[in-house]
């Protein structure tokens, strides 16, 4: 079941990063000194674009949007006034979409994952991650959160997974063995559009799921053109699902799924420009052709009357059925260069991102959805204490709905001590059988076989319910409870500095 909210428009902001080296050297001396095409009035919200080769009069364009940051802009500005109340959205059951569009070379790689290593530079994707384990960590202790990661690209119009096992080289860094598997996309009315036998993985923490992001830009196409030395030849989706189960008033449990796509997309650009040839060449036209097809796609929806709108045009833009029209809350990041030698595709960019202000969504929360893989490991963990309580015989100290785990193994413990004692008394009725004079030789035989039979029965027991345990903890290892510390890679020193900035810029939200 999911309830329904009104309609919200796509959140639009625009980042422009500083002049270049290279390109401030060649606008020295332009009027005004500003050196730049691009103006940006943080406190309006406002771009204004100038024309390089403005004819005498001619005006100015300008543009408005949401929010708008300048060259001297932070990570943490952006993420923490556009990027912190999507993310809390997504921990509430909705579909949640952030992606950066703009020319190659205009920071949307930076901006979507910066400097991993460096707090400060560190991107949308990084302060993601941080944010989803620290707001689990920090809820309600009846919570119980299941949170799932997949990582695909769209290279020349084929999807490949990224998270592909059968990929990599085991134990072998920065070495993969054959290309990714090229996926297909698949419908339901219940999931939308979907990856067919997309990798899903598990993580349990920051350090986990960033290990996961790791694994898969090793495999990622990447290339150097003549804008940007590091040029993304694909668009990348990283797809976060994070499944929240908790008991209502009525004494039911509801389970909440919430999807974050994190898309970093590979830059438009001129080829004439760009200096690429042969492959390059080839995939500049598909990345160009897909970028056309997300651009038309936003034209159709912002202008409202077109019946039909081409999502099917491109895989991109299938992909991004749900983030652009659909059920899901969007943010759309356009990245500036500010350079006059880029003014046609800057003023295209911000065109783009004006009509996508317009593009309605409507998003809703994802309750009790039938494919919830929480519930089916709720189910196995729940069939797995079941089979453990019988076979220990202390299914009295177990509560249906669950047990403390010091309570657990406190019992594993009792019933351990136990079978050793079992085991100790039948070692030592078979001594007493062997020192038996008054037996005969066959009954000897006779009782010491049934001694051994009981035995083996003993040790059958024994490793069937350590494998059953050993399953259990496996499957409870799994789910996060709310409260507890589960961000393994940071001190306590930063975890106390991460919330108190996540305090602070939820207080400026509600202010």
């Amino acid at each position: 079941m999911s309830k329904v909210k009104s309609s919200e428009t796509v959140k639009v902001v625009v980042r422009c990063r500083p002049l270049n080296r290279k390109e401030a050297a060649g606008v020295t001396g332009t009027p005004g000194g500003k050196g730049g095409i691009v103006e940006m009035d943080v406190h309006r919200g406002q771009v204004v674009l100038r024309n390089p080769h403005a004819l005498p009069g001619e005006p100015q364009k300008t543009f408005t949007f949401d929010s708008v940051y300048d060259a001297s802009s932070k990570q943490r500005d952006l993420y923490d006034e556009t990027v912190r109340p999507l993310i809390h959205s997504v921990l509430d059951g909705f579909n949640g979409t952030i992606f950066a569009y703009g020319q190659t070379g205009t920071g949307k790689t930076y901006t979507m994952q910066g400097a991993w290593l460096e707090p400060e530079r560190r991107g949308v994707i990084p302060n993601a991650f941080e944010h989803v384990f620290t707001q689990i960590s920090r809820s309600a202790a009846d919570r119980q959160y299941l949170v799932r990661a997949s990582y695909l690209e769209i290279y020349r119009e084929e999807i490949r997974d990224l998270l592909d096992p059968n990929v990599h080289a085991p134990h072998v860094p920065n070495v993969h063995t054959q290309p990714p598997h090229i996926l297909e996309l698949r419908e339901s009315p219940e999931s939308g559009v979907y990856v067919r036998d997309l990798t899903s993985c598990v993580c349990k923490s920051v350090k986990e799921i960033e290990e996961l992001m790791n694994v898969g830009n090793q495999v990622r196409s990447v290339g150097a053109t003549d804008m940007n030395e590091h040029s993304s030849r694909s668009h990348t989706l990283f797809l976060i699902t994070v499944e929240c189960s908790q008991t209502g008033p009525e004494g039911r449990q509801h389970i909440r799924v919430g999807r974050l796509n994190l898309v970093d997309l590979a830059g438009s650009e001129r080829q004439a420009k760009t200096g690429v040839h042969g492959e390059r060449l080839k995939e500049a036209a598909k990345i160009n052709l897909s970028l056309s097809a997300l651009g038309n796609v936003i034209s159709a929806l912002a202008d409202g009357r077109s019946g039909h709108v081409p999502y099917r045009d491109s895989k991109l833009t299938r992909l991004l059925q749900d983030s652009l029209g659909g059920n899901a809350k969007t943010v759309m990041v356009a990245t500036l260069g500010p350079a006059p030698q880029h003014y046609e595709e800057t003023l295209t960019t911000l065109r783009y991102a004006n009509r996508a202000k317009n593009i309605k969504n409507q998003p809703r929360v994802n309750e009790d959805p039938k494919d919830a893989l929480l519930r089916e490991f709720q189910k196995e963990i729940a069939r797995l204490r079941a089979q453990l309580s019988h076979r220990e015989g202390r299914g009295k100290h177990r509560k249906e709905d669950g047990c403390d785990g010091e309570g657990d193994e406190e019992g594993e413990e009792e019933v351990e001590k136990e079978r050793n004692l079992q085991e100790e008394r039948l070692e030592e009725e078979k001594e007493a059988i062997r020192e038996d004079g008054s037996l005969l030789a066959v009954e000897k035989q006779r009782l010491l076989g049934e001694k051994e039979i009981m035995m083996g029965d003993l040790r059958k027991e024994r490793d069937t319910t350590e494998q059953l345990t050993a399953k259990y903890k496996v499957m409870e290892s799994k789910l996060l409870v709310g409260g507890r510390n589960i961000l393994d890679h940071t001190n306590e020193q930063q975890k106390t500095l991460e919330k108190r900035r996540q305090e602070i810029a939820e207080q400026a939200c509600l202010s």
